[in-house]
């Protein structure tokens, strides 16, 4: 399974980095995805970091301003957000795919998504 966590209330222009840990299982077996749920909308995947830990991140927003790394041995990855926006409010999942490879051009949650956490939320007031 995989639980997330360090969502909170940040400002517009700043940052805040998701934790995502893993049990039951190693980073070097399964890709690790993030989505994001913005209020009254649907899942997107935003990024997501493979089994050898190359790093994937979706759409223009993303690919900007996200960072996703991981620490093997805390069993543990991350997502650095930067220059924050209103649009970035929202519910953040981590997730464990049924591979070890990510996407390539988009991420969707039909993907493939064995395991869902249960979601952390994030802020951003203007």
């Amino acid at each position: 399974q995989v639980a997330e966590s360090g969502g909170g209330l940040v400002q517009a222009g700043e940052s805040l980095t998701l934790s995502c840990v893993a049990s039951g299982f190693s980073l070097n077996e399964y890709a690790i995805g993030w989505f994001h749920q913005a209020p009254g909308k649907g899942r997107e995947g935003v990024s997501c970091i493979s089994h050898l830990g190359t790093a994937h991140n979706y759409g223009e927003r993303a690919k900007g301003r996200n960072i996703v790394f991981r620490m093997p041995s805390k069993n543990t990855v991350y997502l650095r957000m930067d220059n924050l926006k209103t649009e970035d409010t929202g519910v953040y999942y981590c997730v464990r795919l049924n591979g070890r490879d990510c996407p390539l051009d988009t991420f969707t949650a039909d993907y493939g998504v064995a395991d869902w956490g249960k979601g952390t939320q994030v802020t951003v007031s203007s």
